[in-house]
């Protein structure tokens, strides 16, 4: 597959398929076991690939709605391969990076973040020197160079798509969504769209029959936020500008609201 997508050329998987035959196979997995079942080789192929840093998605075919992206190496995608490392470093590059951009945070919330063990985000986090916070009672963790108090911002509202990263961040999520788990994500932790005011989830925001961008909010965040909200309702709907767009994993209100038109 490498030999097929080199020169800097790009090609879909159904491309791919057609030109290398072997890829148009299937195998079984977990033979005998109930969650067993039966595999296409090419997806998998392009996975594996993927993981180790050989082949990207590159240009899509289709609308920013739909993805029917094209498959190319990383080299000529990116301009250069991506430099191989030992696990450990990989998992401490991670763990930093992920305190760069959401800390403080937990050893919970860096567990489940990095789909790894306690025993490695510990061993990742004393590499780094990692600071010990206070976070209301429970233990976070700082880099060594971030340890100066944010300044503070004024009120801002945003509304974000489902499985947005600052949605999608943490585990332990009470601080910023209160009580509105069980409306706001699906049973796999998958995050719907949601609403955001001054650093808080407080509502949601959906299409009507008409694929007009609407707002629900869950509390009365006062009339300020309110005003925001809405003018970030309009200025979305100004963007997408009556196409769909489709929620993968709809979380249990945006199903309610979307049965409402």
């Amino acid at each position: 597959m490498l030999d097929a997508l080199a020169d800097g050329r790009e090609a879909t998987s159904t491309e791919l398929r057609a030109e290398i035959p072997l890829l148009g196979g299937s195998m079984e997995y977990g033979v005998g076991k109930s969650w067993g079942g039966e595999v296409s080789l090419g997806p998998r192929v392009l996975t594996v690939l993927s993981a180790s840093g050989k082949v990207v998605r590159a240009s899509n075919n289709g609308s920013w709605r739909v993805s029917r992206h094209n498959w190319a190496t990383t080299e000529s995608w990116l301009g250069s391969g991506i430099e191989s490392c030992d696990e450990a470093d990989g998992l401490r590059t991670l763990v930093e990076m992920w305190l760069r951009a959401f800390g403080p945070g937990t050893e919970t919330d860096i567990k489940w973040w990095l789909g790894s063990t306690l025993k490695t985000v510990r061993a990742a986090l004393a590499e780094l020197n990692a600071v010990e916070v206070d976070l209301d009672g429970r233990t976070g963790y700082l880099l060594p160079d971030d340890l100066e108090a944010a300044p503070l911002v004024e009120p801002w509202g945003a509304l974000l798509p489902a499985l947005d990263p600052t949605t999608m961040g943490w585990f332990e999520r009470d601080w910023y969504l209160g009580p509105y788990r069980q409306q706001l994500f699906d049973t796999a932790g998958n995050a719907g769209p949601t609403a955001w005011w001054d650093g808080r989830i407080v509502g949601t925001w959906w299409q009507n029959d008409s694929r007009a961008v609407c707002l629900h909010l869950l509390e009365d965040i006062g009339s300020e936020g309110r005003a925001v909200l809405e003018q970030e309702a309009a200025r979305l709907d100004e963007w997408v500008g009556g196409d769909r767009v489709t929620v993968k994993f709809p979380s249990p209100l945006a199903r309610e609201l979307a049965g409402r038109g």
